[in-house]
């Protein structure tokens, strides 16, 4: 599995290609995409290494990692997967939740509804869904056999916010605690910041400390 992050948006948030080589299919998880340019710089990585692109997974539902979703699907006519609960986010109602963050863009609806212990495959490779909300109702993250995409619940030395309508700081808790009994050698793609791995988190963030 070969992961390749962006950068992207005004609120800096990580985009990943995450690819199997061996099959060379591919998914796209959160493209923030604020324009062309942005997604541009994803769509050459894809196409310079010949891969497929499978699916759209968005983590959770707010603009800055789903306001790409028109742009990548329009392009790949592939598929949106996101969790049930923060579904109610893309297709008409988007459009109010990007106006109110200032994003141009909105995501259409989502075509599969994704759900705890769910599996989301291209290629020979499979990540499995673990339901993590706190950030949102429907926050997940993606856990392959050396990683972790933990979206907006986990991130080097913080965590997601938790101010949100949909948030909630008990949710959150139990979520970490999910994270934090992962194996340590697992890498960690935030939604935000640098990568880490579980164990660094486990020894030095301290919202991990007291679960």
């Amino acid at each position: 599995m070969i992961v390749q992050m962006f950068t992207v948006g005004r609120f800096s948030t990580n985009c990943y290609v995450v690819g199997c080589m061996q099959a060379k299919e591919a998914i796209i998880i959160d493209p923030g995409f604020d324009d062309l340019y942005e997604a541009e710089r994803a769509y050459k990585f894809i196409d310079e290494n010949g891969l497929t692109l499978r699916f759209i997974v968005n983590t959770h539902g707010h603009p800055d990692h789903t306001s790409g979703n028109i742009m990548v699907k329009e392009t790949f006519h592939t598929s949106i997967l996101i969790h049930e609960h923060d579904a109610h986010m893309l297709g008409r109602s988007s459009n109010t939740i990007a106006k109110l963050f200032s994003f141009i863009n909105s995501s259409p609806p989502a075509d599969r509804l994704l759900h705890d212990k769910d599996t989301v495959k291209f290629g020979k490779s499979t990540l499995e869904v673990i339901h993590t909300p706190g950030h949102s109702r429907g926050s997940i993250s993606l856990l392959g056999e050396k990683e972790v995409f933990t979206g907006d619940t986990l991130f080097a030395g913080s965590i997601g916010r938790m101010d949100f309508p949909e948030s909630s700081e008990l949710d959150m808790k139990l979520s970490l605690r999910k994270l934090a009994n992962l194996p340590n050698h697992l890498v960690v793609y935030p939604g935000h910041g640098p990568v880490t791995t579980i164990g660094e988190e486990k020894g030095s963030n301290p919202f991990l400390q007291f679960l």
